[in-house]
């Protein structure tokens, strides 16, 4: 398969990319600031450039999204619109752009993350962009098929616990292997809809 992979520099990105490589697929790495191509993907017209140069593909694999953490308090609304268009509306872009140059039984895997369903202290603006984005994967099933959407929604990585473990206290960590075998769950498989947590 042809894949487009978002954020492929990234930690989660690198993993995903070895896993579908290793599996004989063709990816087209795609980052701000490295990659077989450069793209902002939280700007429209930047996503549009972006499909026009990469031509049909198979899929497309997101494995990028920011969203500012901050007690309650002291989040603002420009905090939580940062974090719609950080992780939300860029995603949703993807897919709702690509669906005329993703093959007919192609398929989208977002990235959503344990906030949806296992809130932290400052993290409310993250659980909002998971939750939305959730909905949006179980929405969209139903109109692009036979196209396909996904998401994959991991807890924090083994391999990130030095820096991000004290913000999960008790949540059993995943290893990065695991979560991208998830994406190829996705990719390669046949359910739609789905949010998987590896």
């Amino acid at each position: 398969m042809k894949i487009l992979l978002i954020g492929a520099g990234g930690t989660l990105g690198t993993a995903v990319h070895k896993s579908l490589a290793a599996r004989g697929h063709d990816v087209l790495t795609v980052g701000r600031s490295s990659g077989d191509l450069r793209c902002d993907v939280s700007d429209p017209a930047q996503v549009t450039e972006l499909y026009a140069r990469a031509g049909r593909v198979d899929a497309v694999v997101g494995a990028a999204g920011h969203t500012p953490f901050k007690p309650l308090a002291e989040l603002t609304p420009e905090d939580y619109l940062a974090a719609f268009h950080g992780k939300v509306l860029s995603q949703i872009d993807l897919v709702r752009q690509g669906v005329p140059h993703v093959a007919e039984r192609g398929s989208f895997t977002l990235i959503s993350g344990v906030l949806a369903r296992e809130p932290i202290p400052t993290g409310s603006a993250a659980s909002m962009a998971n939750g939305a984005l959730e909905a949006f994967v179980r929405a969209a099933a139903i109109e692009i098929a036979p196209q396909r959407i996904n998401a994959v929604s991991p807890t924090v990585f083994t391999e990130s616990l030095d820096r991000y473990g004290d913000f999960f206290p008790g949540m059993p960590p995943v290893d990065l292997a695991d979560v991208a075998q998830a994406y190829v769950r996705s990719v390669e498989g046949a359910q739609t809809g789905q949010i998987y947590v590896p």
